[in-house]
């Protein structure tokens, strides 16, 4: 290849690379913000086909206890008995902080969250972005125990 033929190839490269566009991060965050808050509206109002649209066909939902890992059918069908009653769970995020991929395809998340049964609690997931929008991938439901607690917790669960 000549130097000529290489500094057009390099050039090119540089043009294709430059043109895409810039993400735009922080209206990106609110859009994955909206979808964060939508599934905590759509669980504490019990709209069950709102509250699983905002999932990947694929994703993984991790519950408190360490067994709970789910797919999204299974968890539909642990879910629904709650948003057949008319009111699924109360979550609100109190703090929440947002990383979103350099090529602006996938975003990860933890938020605390008050909750009225679970108490103090922190959600934390990843999204990825379809061409529909934000979609959740994975969420994982901890319950947070303060590190001073965290002796009598062990002896309450027992040995593993």
């Amino acid at each position: 290849m000549t130097k000529i033929a290489a500094a057009v190839v390099l050039v090119m490269t540089t043009a294709c690379v430059s043109a895409r566009s810039p993400i735009d991060v922080a209206g990106e965050k609110t859009a994955i913000a909206r979808v964060l808050d939508d599934l905590n509206d759509a669980a504490d109002k019990a709209d069950e086909a709102r509250y699983f649209a905002l999932y990947t066909n694929d994703a993984v939902f991790l519950g408190t206890d360490g067994k709970e890992r789910w797919d999204v059918a299974a968890f539909r069908a642990f879910a629904h008995p709650y948003f057949a009653k008319g009111k699924a769970w109360s979550f609100r995020s109190v703090r929440r902080a947002i990383t979103i991929s350099t090529d602006g395809n996938v975003a990860w998340f933890d938020e605390s969250l008050a909750t009225p049964n679970l108490g103090p609690s922190r959600g934390s997931g990843v999204l990825v972005k379809g061409t529909t929008g934000w979609k959740i991938a994975q969420y994982n439901l901890a319950i947070v125990i303060p590190n001073e607690k965290l002796d009598a917790v062990k002896a309450a669960i027992g040995p593993q």
